[in-house]
């Protein structure tokens, strides 16, 4: 499809574009067709991997219809259809918003389903094995972009307390170029709210070449990151998929952290608590 024609699908709608090309898509193609036709609205929350389940296709094959469209990937054609088939009150936040509801009551609730379900699906043994990769690691590198890296950012000033060996950084090539040097005796861990981030995945892949361990903190354990994990933790959001702001599952990877801080702690015993004194006290003189 040339670009001109790419330009102009997209400027016409996503649910025009796949009724207009209807005649030209392939038989799995159709499948995939008729399925968001048949409910565009309920098309919009799953993943890839789970819309491809559904419709029993391979997300390769989903991949494809959405570029036939003229879309770059899976989630920017997601966008275009809440945008369509989706109301502006439903795309505000990950639930919807309306004028009826106290603000206060909709944003804490939303939190504190979100934790309650990844309480549920946090499994203790992937914790535990999480933590004895991170305890005999030679260096810890913490990852993460755009939103993830303020949750990096937040497991860095966890982890560092511990006495563990951890360097993280926040442009995205100096990231590359950490993944670069890194070795089998190392430990990454990764977070990454939906897992399909390209650059994130790249990062991944620099990894995996180097035989580096992989801990992934995301809400897709099925995505391609979680894919390339050692370990995956998951957190679970009971919202549209389709917003891929963080918002509820940012407070529930930051509460993923402070399991694993409080384990490692545990683990680690009386030389992580000499670390833990030591940090307070510095921190402790630069305060009146």
């Amino acid at each position: 499809m040339k670009d001109h024609d790419r330009s102009q699908s997209i400027d016409s709608g996503c649910i025009y574009t796949i009724k207009t090309m209807y005649p030209r898509l392939s038989v799995k193609e159709k499948a995939i067709a008729d399925h968001i036709l048949s409910n565009p609205a309920q098309a919009v929350h799953p993943s890839i991997d789970q819309l491809a389940d559904k419709i029993g296709i391979s997300e390769s094959t989903l991949v494809r219809f959405v570029r036939k469209l003229g879309y770059s990937g899976y989630q920017r054609f997601r966008i275009a259809l809440a945008t369509e088939a989706i109301g502006p009150a439903s795309r505000l936040y990950e639930t919807r918003v309306d004028g009826t509801q106290d603000d206060v009551e909709l944003v804490f609730g939303n939190a504190m389903n979100t934790l309650a379900l990844t309480k549920g699906i946090l499994d203790r043994k992937a914790i535990e094995k999480a933590r004895d990769l991170m305890t005999h690691a030679r260096r810890v590198l913490i990852f993460g972009l755009g939103g993830s890296n303020i949750v990096a950012q937040d497991a860095f000033h966890k982890f560092i307390r511990t006495g563990l060996d951890c360097v993280m950084v926040e442009d995205y090539h100096m990231q590359l170029m950490l993944a670069s040097q890194t070795c089998e005796e190392c430990v990454a861990l990764i977070f990454s709210h939906t897992g399909t981030n390209m650059d994130t995945i790249a990062i991944a892949g620099e990894l995996r070449s180097r035989n580096c361990k992989i801990i992934v903190v995301t809400t897709s354990s099925r995505s391609s990151l979680a894919r390339m994990a050692t370990v995956t933790l998951p957190v679970a959001v009971a919202t549209s998929g389709y917003v891929s702001e963080a918002f509820s599952a940012r407070i529930a990877q930051q509460v993923v952290i402070d399991v694993l801080y409080v384990s490692l702690m545990k683990h680690m015993g009386p030389d992580s608590v000499e670390h833990l004194d030591a940090m307070r006290e510095v921190i402790a003189k630069r305060r009146t």
